[in-house]
C-alpha cells in the first residue's frame, strides 16, 4: 500500500474549494500568482501555452501551472473562449494581517455565457446565456445578457426555438440533465451546453425566484404570466447567475417577452441562405457588415436585433422611415449626432458594471463623459417638427445630478485601479487632502534630512533611498564608512557600500506608510460610496442607452442611403410587391471599380403575377435577383431605405428561401432528403403575406424527378388559397410550359447574349422563358479542356436530334396506352389495393412531396405485378 504524506494546509484549502466547483477550472490566488493544480493545470497549460511543472504535495507529485495575477485579463478570455468555466479564487484578507493561512474564496465564476470582462465580450455583439425548458406542448426559452441587463423570454415550437437560437447565437445553453440527448437530436451538437439538476426547472421555484429578484408579487406586469415554460426557463437562467457567484443584479430589472407575432418570420434556412450575419464562404461579406454604419457598441447590438426581427407594424416601420428621412435630408444634423455618439463609451455595459460593483474609477469618468455627450444630442433632436425624431429626443435623460456628483468626487484623470494614482478629486475630502500633503511633501523632507546629515558627517556622497525589503535607508560608500556616526544602525552590506537606518528615518517611514495606507483606505471608501449612490440612476441610464442606440441605427441608415443612393420605400397594407431597378446591397459593394451593378424590376401580386418562373443558366444572376428581392423587403421592414429607384412594398409577414442541394450528409441525410424536408416546412407554413424564394428546387435528384417535383411544387403554390408571392428560379426550361396552363405563373429569363464563341451574361430579367441551357458554355468559361467541350457539343446535338418534341410526345402517348392496358392485366386484389390507397388519400392536406411518394409506391406495385404476370 502506497504511503501518502500529509497534505499541506494550502492544498487542503485548495481541495475544499475545488470540491465545491468540480465543473470549473479553479484559478487559485497564491501571492502574486494565480495557480492551477492537477487536471486543471494540464488544461491551462495546453490552452494558454504556459509551462507545466510539478510540486511535491506531501509525498505525491501534483501538476502545477500559473501566471501573474496582473495578467488575468490576458489569460482569462483564452480559457473562456476555449469553452472552460473558470472559478476565480481570491485572497479575502491581507496576508500581513494573519499569522495562519490566508482566507480564500471564489469571487466569480466566469462561463462562456456569463462574463463581464471586456476582453471576453465583443463590443457590437451581445453575450447571451440561454436556458431551454422542454415543456409538455413546446419549449420555453430565456435569453439573458448579464453584461447589458437584457432578459428576454418566449415559448415556441422546435422551428421557432431553432430560429431564436440562430438569431441570438447564445454562448451557453442551460438544460435539464434528462434532456441532454433530446437537445442534441433536435438542435444538433454545435452549441455549448451546461447541464443542471432537474429540480431547477420547476414552475413554483422559477416564479418564486423571479418575483423575489424583481421584488414583485407576480409576473403579470411583464406580460409573461401565461408563459409557463418561458417562466421556468427564465427562473433557471436567474438561478445559474446565483450559482456563478453573481448576486448584484440590479441592472436586470425587467423580463421582456419576445413577441414572435410582431415580427417577420424567417426560418434558420432563410437566415443562412440570405447571409444576414454569417456566410459559409470565408471571404464573403454579410448584409450586416454592409449596412452597419453605427458609431456605438449599443447601436451595433441593436442593429443586429432589428435585422433579426423585422417589423410587421406598418406605423412603426413608417416612423423609422420618417426619422431616417430627416437625418438623410439634414446632413449637418446627421454629422453632429454621429460625432456625439462616437464620443460615447458603452453606456449599457458601463451601467451593468455599476450594478455589479465592477466599475473602476476611469470607467466612471467615461460614464460621466458619455452622459455629457447626450446633452448636445438631446438639443439637436428636440423640437425638430418631425414627430418621429422628437420622440427619440424626449426619451434621453442627461442625468445632470449624476454628472455633477461624479465631477465633484473623482479626479478627471482617475486611474484604472485604486491606489495607482489620485482617484478622488482635490477639495472633496479635507482629510484626504491633508494626508496627500504629508505624502507629497516627503521629498522635500528627505532632501532637508540629507543636507543635514551630509553637513554633520562630512560625507558628500550620501544617498537616501528605499526598497520593498528594508524600507528607507541611508547608503554610504565603503571609502567613507569610517565617518558613519555611532547612532546609525547598519541594515545591509553591499560589495562597495553599506546601508544604514536612523531613528528619524524610521519615524518618517512609519508616518509616510501610515499616510499612504490611509489614503488608499479613504479613496476606496469614498469611491464605493459614489458607486452605491449611482445605483439610483441605473434604470434612467439604461433607457437613455436604448434611445442612443436607436438614434445611432437610424443615423446609420441615413448614412447608408446617402453613400449608396438608397431610396425611401413606400410601405402599404396591400399584398403586392413592386420594385423598380432593384439592386443587391451586398453584391453591388463587391464589384470591381468601374463595373456597374445591373438593376432589375420585380413585380409580384396575388391577382395577376403570383409566381415568376425565372429560367437561365448558372452564373447568369438568377440567385442574385431572388436574394436581392428578399433583402430589399427586409431592409424596408427594419426601417432602412432600400437599393432601388422605386419600391412599393406590401407588408410581408414571412420570408422563406430554399436553395437546392444544400448538403447535410454529416447527419446521415441525403442532399435530396434535406431539400425536401426544408421545402415541405415552407409549404406547410404559407400565409397570404409570405414571400417565397425557391432556387433550383429538385436539383438534388435525377433530371426527370427534379422537373416533376419542381412542377408539382409550383402547381401547389398556384392552387393554394394563400396565393403566396413566389420567385422560382430554375435551369429546367421545361417549367416554362406551366405559364400556358396556370394564369398567375409568368415566365422570365435572365438575358444571355450568344456571340460567336462565347456567352455574355447580361444579368437582366426579361419577360419570356429561356429556350435552352448554356451549361456547356459555362463549362468552357470555367476553363474546361477544349476536347471535353467539343465532345459535349457533339453529344448534345445528337440528343437534341433524337429527342424531338414529336418523338417525345409519341413516347408519352405510347407509355400512357401501355399503362392503361396494364390495368386490364391486374390481379383483382392488387386493383382493390390501389383503389383503396387512392380513396383514402386526403387531397386537401397532401403535400406535393407526399403525393410523389404515394405515386412512387403505386408504381412499385404495378412493376411488381408486371414481373409476376410475365
Amino acid at each position: 500500500m502506497k504511503k501518502t504524506g500529509k497534505v499541506t494546509p494550502l492544498m487542503k484549502q485548495y481541495n475544499t474549494i475545488k470540491t465545491k466547483y468540480p465543473d470549473a477550472l479553479l484559478l487559485f490566488r497564491v501571492g502574486d500568482f494565480y495557480e492551477t493544480f492537477g487536471e486543471d493545470a494540464v488544461k491551462a497549460s495546453r490552452i494558454l501555452g504556459i509551462i507545466l511543472t510539478q510540486r511535491n504535495n506531501g509525498g505525491d507529485r501534483t501538476e502545477l501551472a500559473g501566471f501573474p495575477h496582473h495578467s488575468l485579463n490576458t489569460y482569462l478570455p483564452k480559457l473562456v473562449k476555449a469553452g472552460q468555466r473558470v472559478a476565480i479564487c481570491d485572497q479575502l484578507e491581507d496576508p500581513k494581517q494573519t499569522k495562519t493561512i490566508v482566507k480564500r474564496g471564489v469571487t466569480e465564476l466566469v462561463t462562456p455565457g456569463v462574463a463581464l470582462n471586456d476582453d471576453i465580450l465583443s463590443s457590437k455583439s451581445n453575450n447571451f446565456l440561454c436556458a431551454l425548458h422542454f415543456g409538455s406542448s413546446g419549449y420555453g426559452i430565456a435569453m439573458l445578457d448579464i453584461s447589458t441587463g437584457e432578459f428576454l423570454t418566449s415559448e415556441g415550437s422546435t422551428e421557432e426555438v431553432d430560429t431564436l437560437l440562430q438569431h441570438f447565437n447564445p454562448s451557453e445553453i442551460l438544460l435539464s440533465k434528462k434532456h441532454k440527448t433530446d437537445f442534441a437530436e433536435t438542435f444538433g451538437s454545435s452549441h455549448h451546453t451546461f447541464l443542471m439538476e432537474d429540480w431547477i426547472f420547476q414552475e413554483d421555484y422559477a416564479t418564486e425566484s423571479l418575483c423575489k429578484h424583481f421584488k414583485t408579487s407576480s409576473l403579470k406586469g411583464f406580460g409573461v404570466a401565461g408563459l409557463t415554460s418561458g417562466i421556468i426557463a427564465s427562473g433557471a437562467a436567474l438561478h445559474y447567475l446565483s450559482e456563478t457567484e453573481h448576486r448584484r443584479l440590479q441592472h436586470i430589472n425587467k423580463l421582456v417577452r419576445i413577441a414572435n407575432k410582431e415580427h417577420v418570420w424567417m426560418d434558420r434556412f432563410t437566415i443562412r441562405n440570405l447571409e444576414l450575419f454569417h456566410s459559409p464562404h470565408p471571404e464573403a461579406v454579410t448584409l450586416l457588415e454592409v449596412i452597419d454604419k453605427t458609431k456605438s457598441p449599443m447601436g451595433g447590438r441593436l442593429l443586429k436585433r432589428w435585422l433579426s426581427f423585422p417589423l410587421k407594424d406598418l406605423e412603426k416601420i413608417r416612423a423609422r422611415h420618417r426619422a431616417v428621412g430627416h437625418f438623410h435630408s439634414e446632413e449637418g444634423v446627421l454629422r453632429k449626432l454621429q460625432a456625439g455618439i462616437g464620443k460615447m463609451g458603452d453606456l449599457e455595459r458601463l451601467v451593468a458594471k455599476v450594478a455589479t460593483g465592477r466599475i473602476n474609477p476611469r470607467e466612471t469618468i467615461q460614464l460621466k463623459n458619455s452622459l455629457e455627450a447626450v446633452v448636445p444630442i438631446k438639443q439637436v433632436i428636440s423640437h425638430t417638427g418631425n414627430e418621429s425624431v422628437d420622440v427619440l429626443g424626449q426619451g434621453l435623460d442627461t442625468c445632470e445630478e449624476l454628472r455633477k456628483r461624479i465631477k465633484e468626487v473623482l479626479n478627471e484623470e482617475a486611474p484604472v485601479q485604486l491606489g495607482k494614482g489620485s482617484t478622488i478629486a482635490p477639495g472633496f475630502s479635507a482629510e484626504l487632502d491633508e494626508l496627500r500633503g504629508l505624502a507629497t511633501s516627503g521629498k522635500d523632507y528627505l532632501d532637508q534630512m540629507l543636507a543635514r546629515e551630509t553637513e554633520r558627517t562630512g560625507i558628500t556622497s550620501l544617498k537616501i533611498a528605499s526598497n520593498n525589503v528594508f524600507g528607507y535607508y541611508i547608503e554610504v560608500r565603503n571609502t567613507h564608512k569610517d565617518k558613519v556616526p555611532e547612532d546609525w544602525i547598519r541594515k545591509q552590506t553591499l560589495v562597495s557600500a553599506e546601508r544604514y537606518i536612523t531613528e528619524e528615518l524610521k519615524e518618517y517611514e512609519a508616518k509616510i506608510l501610515g499616510a499612504e495606507e490611509r489614503i488608499l483606505e479613504l479613496e476606496q471608501q469614498l469611491f464605493s460610496q459614489l458607486v452605491l449612490w449611482m445605483h439610483a440612476y441605473i434604470n434612467r441610464i439604461q433607457e437613455t442607452a436604448k434611445g442612443i442606440a436607436s438614434i445611432d441605427c437610424l443615423c446609420g441608415f441615413a448614412e447608408l442611403a446617402r453613400e449608396n443612393r438608397y431610396i425611401a420605400p413606400v410601405m402599404n397594407d396591400s399584398t403586392a410587391l413592386h420594385i423598380s431597378q432593384g439592386r443587391h446591397p451586398v453584391i453591388e459593394k463587391q464589384l470591381p471599380p468601374g463595373e456597374a451593378f445591373i438593376p432589375n424590376d420585380v413585380v409580384l401580386d396575388r391577382e395577376n403575377q403570383q409566381i415568376i418562373m425565372i429560367t437561365g443558366p448558372n452564373m447568369s444572376g438568377k440567385s442574385a435577383i431572388l436574394r436581392q428581392t428578399a433583402l430589399i423587403v427586409l431592409l424596408a421592414q427594419i426601417g432602412s431605405y432600400v437599393p432601388a429607384e422605386e419600391a412599393n412594398i406590401g407588408l410581408v409577414d414571412k420570408i422563406f428561401t430554399r436553395v437546392g442541394a444544400s448538403d447535410n450528409i454529416s447527419l446521415g441525410e441525403s442532399t435530396f432528403m434535406v431539400e425536401m424536408n426544408e421545402t415541405a416546412s415552407i409549404l406547410n407554413n404559407l400565409s397570404e403575406r409570405s414571400l417565397l424564394l425557391l432556387d433550383e428546387i429538385g436539383r438534388g435528384t435525377s433530371t426527370y424527378d427534379g422537373i416533376s417535383i419542381a412542377w408539382a411544387i409550383a402547381e401547389y403554390l398556384h392552387e393554394h388559397p394563400t396565393r403566396a408571392k413566389t420567385l422560382f428560379a430554375t435551369h429546367y426550361h421545361e417549367l416554362n410550359e406551366m405559364a400556358a396552363t396556370f394564369e398567375r405563373i409568368k415566365n422570365y429569363n435572365v438575358s444571355v447574349k450568344e456571340l460567336k464563341d462565347k456567352v455574355l451574361f447580361l444579368r437582366k430579367l426579361s419577360p419570356g422563358g429561356s429556350a435552352h441551357s448554356f451549361g456547356i458554355h459555362v463549362a468552357k468559361m470555367a476553363g474546361m479542356p477544349q476536347q471535353v467541350v467539343h465532345r459535349a457539343n457533339k453529344v448534345m446535338k445528337k440528343l437534341e436530334q433524337s429527342h424531338s418534341s414529336e418523338e417525345i410526345t409519341g413516347k408519352l402517348q405510347a407509355a400512357a396506352s401501355e399503362m392503361q392496358l396494364s390495368f386490364f392485366h391486374l390481379d383483382d386484389p392488387l386493383l382493390e389495393e390501389i383503389k383503396e390507397e387512392i380513396l383514402t388519400l386526403d387531397i386537401n392536406t397532401l403535400t406535393p412531396v407526399e403525393a410523389l411518394m404515394k405515386l412512387n409506391e403505386i408504381k412499385r406495385l404495378l412493376t411488381k405485378n408486371k414481373k409476376a404476370t410475365s
